[in-house]
């Protein structure tokens, strides 16, 4: 097991992590599904190997309702019978803009256009900010081996 090599950057950074606190309370209140958002946290954060957020992102999503087959199945959403069409539109587009890198056009419109069929724009943005957030924890806690559970 590896150690935490500095404590957490958005303690360390006055004002970090209560602006990073507000974005996340922010999405929240959007009113998008708990457990989408947290299914969406725990895709990307598996993608990242960011231990600490897919601890967290499984939890979130037991505490908002997601299935234990949900959680435990959610690498292979695509094999599986337990997403929604709605889940599904948002875990692939969870992938590709947690995989911007990965292809020449990062988000294609096959994976934008199933998405905003199931989410309107305030929803496709509290979504996109959920990504976002996700993908900046895991940047932040891979490199400095942030621990899960402590």
């Amino acid at each position: 097991m590896s150690t935490e090599r500095m404590a957490h950057p958005a303690v360390l950074v006055p004002g970090a992590r209560d602006a990073l606190t507000a974005l996340t309370r922010a999405v929240e209140a959007t009113g998008v599904d708990g457990t989408l958002l947290a299914l969406s946290q725990l895709r990307a954060s598996q993608i990242n190997g960011c231990g600490p957020c897919v601890a967290d992102g499984a939890r979130q999503a037991g505490r908002h309702g997601a299935t234990a087959d949900q959680v435990h199945a959610v690498a292979a959403w695509r094999e599986t019978p337990w997403f929604s069409d709605a889940e599904r539109a948002a875990l692939a587009l969870t992938e590709a803009v947690t995989r911007l890198a990965d292809r020449s056009d990062p988000v294609p419109d096959r994976v934008w256009d199933v998405a905003a069929k199931h989410f309107d724009q305030a929803e496709l943005a509290a979504l996109l900010l959920n990504i976002a957030v996700t993908n900046l924890f895991n940047r932040i806690n891979a490199p400095t081996r942030q621990q899960a559970g402590s």
